[in-house]
């Protein structure tokens, strides 16, 4: 029988395996288990020389000690639903007993016997675990954000989401050194595009394009809004963004670009006011302020202050709506400041409406209302315009798979990592976890087929109705993501049956041979 020898790196230790040619894709993924002492339930990671992840699997490449793979025990599930806090509370208590009885020992023996010390470093590679920033510990205490931030356990209540004055600063010097640059046509163009690659995009320079889009639309000019109010007001909103997986600066930016690229490629300044204009951008910027990464669902089931104070009643959008306006009270990022009062109250309202607007649990009534006013649909129409407003702002919001897989893909992976913090916490505090967004249920591949599905299409669809040039540019390629997804999880569970089969036929040669020896 033929063999391939197989090296790579565990935490930072040389391995190397041996496996045979008929071996299956499990029994590699069980050595490798083996070699990392993993859990049955980790998932393992294995990536090659240039950093990219791949597959575990026979058809996996042989290689030499020069260029070895790097496997990494990325989660294990934890079904505990001990608080948090509970375990914090062990971790210090273990360190407290072994502190007294190292003293202890000392006194009456006069040194410390190596079994203690071995203790001492077991318990603090375990406080280790539960802190590192790699992996989900064994315990499942750590929140995996692979999206550019990193969080403490969350038993540490110092841990802040805020992005700190330091960061801030950088990032507001960079983008006052580049403010006086001038945007390219070519760059100008590109931002127009549903295709926009954000990922090519620092935060200063995402903010530079911000604020071409209030120039390119006329409504610096149009609302005399004065350049250094709009810098310091797309500063502060800046700041009041969180670090976390997925809504945060970036997600706004996106989302703002989306609607900037929907007015150019509709032409909705032909049908729509500067004022609507200015909502509609305005509002995609604004929409998920201090966004605490918990969705409505976990402020409500955990009674947080926010579902508190707004009665459950849409905590978070209404939450955001609140940080909007507060930072439009401070007078040197007003950019309402020279509005008449009329149109102040308009802009309010609106913003008001179309962030309300984003809350996924009025999916159904937005849009149900929005299809009984298509066929005779009037641009003068207040409520009609109002609807169309909301739906244009929904599409904005969850556009991603209308970009290119390159662009979508790292977003969708963003945005999981969300869902399994927040699940993994509600595991932990005994709270309701929503199917979608549990690791132990969700693949990346059925967590899109559904919502490209019953949630994007119908939704883009019926826009498509009142604008059919959307057609090639926000139609077309959802579609293929939903194609995408489809045969993603068509592999994945001709994969499991694959597994199934393989080791149903272990089982099967173990009763044979099993009977032979009897």
């Amino acid at each position: 029988m033929a063999t391939k020898v197989v090296y790579f790196t565990v935490d930072g230790k040389p391995e190397q395996a041996e496996f045979r040619s008929d071996d299956t894709a499990d029994e590699l993924k069980e050595t490798f288990r083996a070699a990392a002492e993993a859990n049955c339930d980790d998932i393992l990671k294995l990536y090659n020389t240039k950093g990219n992840l791949i597959n575990i699997s026979p058809k996996l490449p042989e290689n030499t000690p020069d260029t070895r793979y790097k496997l990494e025990v990325v989660a294990l599930h934890c079904n505990d639903n001990v608080l948090a806090t509970q375990f914090g509370a062990v971790i210090k208590d273990l360190e407290s007993r072994i502190e007294v009885l190292e003293k202890k020992v000392f006194v009456e023996n006069g040194e410390i016997p190596p079994v203690v010390g071995e203790l001492k470093h077991k318990v603090e590679n375990l406080r280790e675990k539960l802190e590192g920033v790699d992996h989900l510990s064994w315990l499942g205490l750590f929140k995996d954000i692979s999206c550019g931030t990193s969080l403490k356990p969350f038993w540490d209540k110092s841990q802040s989401i805020k992005k700190t004055d330091e960061h801030n600063r950088r990032v507001f010097e960079k983008f006052k050194k580049i403010s006086q640059v001038q945007v390219t046509d070519e760059v100008r163009e590109y931002l127009r595009k549903p295709t926009f690659d954000n990922w090519q995009w620092d935060d200063p320079e995402m903010i530079i394009l911000l604020r071409q889009m209030y120039i390119d639309l006329g409504l610096v000019s149009r609302f005399n809004i004065e350049m250094n109010v709009l810098h310091q007001w797309l500063y502060e909103i800046y700041k009041n963004y969180n670090q976390v997986p997925f809504h945060n600066f970036k997600h706004c930016f996106m989302v703002a670009q989306m609607m900037y690229g929907l007015t150019w490629l509709i032409d909705l300044r032909s049908v729509l006011d500067d004022v609507d204009i200015f909502i509609l951008l305005t509002s995609a910027i604004c929409h998920d302020l201090d966004h605490p990464g918990y969705n409505n669902a976990y402020q409500i089931n955990a009674k947080t202050e926010l579902a508190l104070r707004y009665n459950d009643i849409s905590p978070l959008e209404n939450h955001h709506c609140f940080v909007a306006f507060e930072v439009l009270q401070k007078s040197h990022c007003n950019i309402l400041r020279n509005v008449s009062k009329e149109e102040y109250k308009k802009i309010r309202e609106g913003m008001i409406r179309c962030i309300l607007a984003t809350d996924m649990a009025k999916h159904n009534e937005i849009l149900n209302n929005f299809k009984s006013v298509i066929k005779n649909f009037d641009f003068k129409n207040q409520e009609h315009t109002s609807l169309l407003m909301m739906i244009l702002m929904k599409v904005a919001d969850i556009s991603n798979e209308a970009r290119p897989l390159g662009v979508a893909e790292p977003w969708l992976d963003c945005l999981l990592s969300e869902f399994f913090n927040q699940s993994d916490m509600e595991k932990l505090e005994g709270l309701p976890v929503a199917p979608f967004m549990d690791r132990d249920k969700v693949t990346k591949s059925s967590s899109q087929i559904g919502f490209i599905k019953f949630a994007l299409l119908p939704l883009f669809e019926a826009l498509r109705e009142l604008f059919p040039v959307i057609e090639k540019d926000i139609i077309e390629p959802v579609r293929a993501a939903l194609e995408y997804y489809t045969d993603m999880q068509k592999a994945l569970e001709e994969e499991k049956k694959k597994g199934r089969e393989a080791a149903k036929h272990r089982m099967d040669k173990d009763v044979i041979k099993s009977k032979i020896q009897t």
